[in-house]
C-alpha cells in the first residue's frame, strides 16, 4: 500500500511567505541529492507536461542553478536560482527568480527567497519550502499563476522519480 504523502500549501499574506511541506518515501540523502544536482532535477523539477533542462549549475554559496522549464512545444520558460546559503544534507536559501535565456532576471515578475529545509523521518523525509516574496502583490501573482497546482504537479514527478530510484 502507498503511503499518505502529505502535501500542504499555506500563504501568510502579512509576512508575503509561502510554506509549502510535502514529506516523501525515499531517505534524506536521496531527497538532497535529488534537489541539488542538475541531473536528477532535471528529471522532475517541472509540473508536467513540462520538462526542465540545466544550462549551468553551480551548487554552492554564490553558486547558481540556471534552468529552463520547457513546454510541449519547445518554448522555454526560464528560471534561475542564486544559492546564498548551504547546510549540508539539512537546507539551502536561494533566490528564485524567473529569467532570460542568459540568466539576466526579470525583475517585471515576482522575485523570492527559497529557505528548504530536508528532515529525516524515516524511511521518510520531510521537506519544507518557505518562500517569501517581496510584497504581497507578488505573492498574489504567484498564487494566480498557479503555484499551488504546479508545486503538486512538481512534486508528484519528484515521487514518480524517487520511487525508480529507490
Amino acid at each position: 500500500m502507498k503511503p499518505d504523502l502529505h502535501f500542504s500549501f499555506q500563504t501568510d499574506m502579512q509576512s508575503n511567505r509561502l510554506t509549502i511541506r510535502r514529506e516523501f518515501d525515499a531517505p534524506k540523502d536521496l531527497v538532497w541529492d535529488c534537489y541539488t544536482k542538475a541531473e536528477l532535477l532535471d528529471q522532475w523539477f517541472a509540473p508536467e507536461p513540462f520538462t526542465a533542462k540545466t544550462k549551468s549549475m553551480a551548487f554552492e554559496e554564490g553558486g547558481h542553478w540556471h534552468f529552463a522549464m520547457v513546454d510541449p512545444d519547445g518554448n522555454e520558460h526560464w528560471v534561475r536560482f542564486d544559492y546564498k546559503s548551504i547546510t549540508p544534507k539539512d537546507g539551502y536559501r536561494a533566490q528564485d527568480a524567473f529569467s532570460d535565456a542568459n540568466g539576466s532576471i526579470n525583475r517585471d515578475m515576482p522575485v523570492s527567497t527559497w529557505d528548504v529545509t530536508f528532515e529525516d523521518a524515516s524511511p521518510r523525509t520531510l521537506v519544507q519550502i518557505n518562500s517569501t516574496y517581496e510584497t504581497p502583490e507578488a505573492l498574489q501573482e504567484v498564487i494566480d499563476m498557479g503555484m499551488k497546482e504546479g508545486m503538486e504537479a512538481t512534486l508528484s514527478g519528484l515521487d514518480r522519480l524517487l520511487a525508480k530510484l529507490s
